[in-house]
Parts: C-alpha cells; structure tokens; sequence
C-alpha cells in the first residue's frame, strides 16, 4: 500500500530545530518532501516573488528524505513544490512549521507558516500550520511530538474541507504539561506598533519596530485563552475573507443611493 505524499516547509528557514521535528514526526506517518526557504521568512505573510529569480537547490539537511532550500516565501515553496518538485504528484497532506513563536488572533495575517498552509488550501490539499509559543531558536518541541502526530493522523484519515487550513499552536514547554486540546476561534485582539527611530554607523537614519500585542478579548473559547490556560488551540482558518454577515445591510445602503 502506498503512504500519503505529505509536503513541509515553513517560515523559520530549512534549518531550523523545529522544522526538523516536524520531518521526524511526519516521516512516520508518510512519505515525506521537505521544500523550504533557505533562509528565516517569519512576518512574510502570503508574499510571493515576482521581481526577482527564485531559486531552488536540492540539500541533504535531513538524512534520507528528499529536500530541497528555496530563496523565496514559504508561499514560493509551496507554488515550487507543486508546480515543479512535485510536479504530477499531488500531496495528501501539507504541514508548515513547527514555527518558532507563537501564531495566534491577528498574527494569522502576518504568518509565513499559515500562508503556506493557506496557499496549500486553494489547491484542496488539506493543511496544518503548526507553532511553538516560544521564539527562541533552541526552543524546546519534545512536549508537542505526540499532539502534532495525532492532529496529523486524523487530518490524513478525514480530510478537511475545500479552502481550510488548521492554525495550531502550542504552549511552551517552560509552560508544563500539555492538558489537551482545544477546537477554537481566533481571538480578538491586535499589535499595537512603535518605531524606535535610530542612526547607523554612516549617519543614516533608519526604523526598529517594536510594539505590544494588545488583547481584547477576555472569553474562554479562543486561542489565545487556550495556550494561555496549557492548552493545544486549534482554529479552523479559511481563505474566504468575506463578511458575508454584512452583505445585505450593504444592499440595503447602496440601494438608497439609486
């Protein structure tokens, strides 16, 4: 019997600690391809190239699985992987990550980890971005092996529906132990951004954000309660932006104005 073709990338870059942990994991699971950016792409969102060469070189990063570092956006990887790697062969499943910091509320828009599981998403191939919420580059994913292991499982048995992704975060490991897991929403909440405004060793000036991550919402079932209460969130993402909830007050606006 043949086991599933299951694609990974991620934002963080091909040598990173937690995509590596990913590919183990994975590997247990199917048959695994690894197309990732060559270099750190957090904060890319669903950028693409399209002023500039892309360029893609096979490595041997993981031993015995088949891999190859890209210059783009995960978002690149994954057109690459689809379009040229894979070329005829369409995966079964797409995982991205284990980004290093967290991707809950808001910080789904700016995620180079979602988008490549998005991006899988408008191809029906069912996806799941998953996070560690600790940025540290030796962050520790021991704790979270088991719950990316089953949430990947039951992905490949039941499919997802056309244009969802899973957004899933976990707590950090200096959190404890994992309670369990939690099917959320996305919480309500934003950045509220500052720019330390600094000069360089040439005299020019130039920007640093900085920033707090402002929460507004103080109910129980979003994500960032759940891995603030040491829980696995997970929350349905679609590709759908449409506020389909406002669509007849509009109609009913703009009709006045005829």
């Amino acid at each position: 019997m043949n086991r599933p073709l299951i694609l990974i990338t991620n934002d963080d870059g091909i040598t990173s600690i937690g995509i590596k942990v990913l590919v183990n994991v994975m590997s247990t699971l199917g048959e695994v391809m690894v197309v990732a950016p060559d270099s750190p792409q957090s904060g890319m969102g669903h950028a693409i190239t399209v002023g500039n060469t892309l360029r893609l070189s096979e490595t041997k990063v993981f031993n015995g699985i088949k891999s190859y570092q890209c210059s783009g956006t995960p978002v690149d990887c994954v057109k690459l992987a689809k379009h040229y790697v894979l070329k005829d062969r369409k995966p079964d499943l797409l995982v991205s990550g284990i980004n290093h910091g967290p991707n809950t509320s808001i910080s789904v828009v700016y995620s180079g980890t979602m988008a490549a599981a998005l991006e899988a998403a408008i191809d029906s191939i069912p996806a799941i971005g998953f996070s560690v919420c600790d940025y540290s580059p030796k962050a520790k994913f021991d704790h979270v092996s088991g719950h990316v292991e089953k949430i990947a499982q039951r992905v490949l048995e039941s499919g997802l529906p056309d244009g969802i992704a899973l957004n899933v975060n976990f707590p950090g490991a200096h959190a404890g132990p994992v309670k369990g897991i939690k099917i959320c929403r996305q919480a309500k909440a934003r950045w509220k951004e500052a720019f330390d405004e600094r000069i360089d060793p040439y005299g020019e000036r130039y920007f640093w954000m900085a920033g707090d991550f402002i929460n507004m919402d103080d109910n129980t079932d979003n994500d960032i309660w759940a891995i603030s209460n040491n829980y696995v969130s997970v929350v349905p993402t679609q590709l759908d932006m449409t506020a389909h909830h406002i669509i007849e007050s509009l109609k009913k606006n703009f009709n006045q104005d005829e």
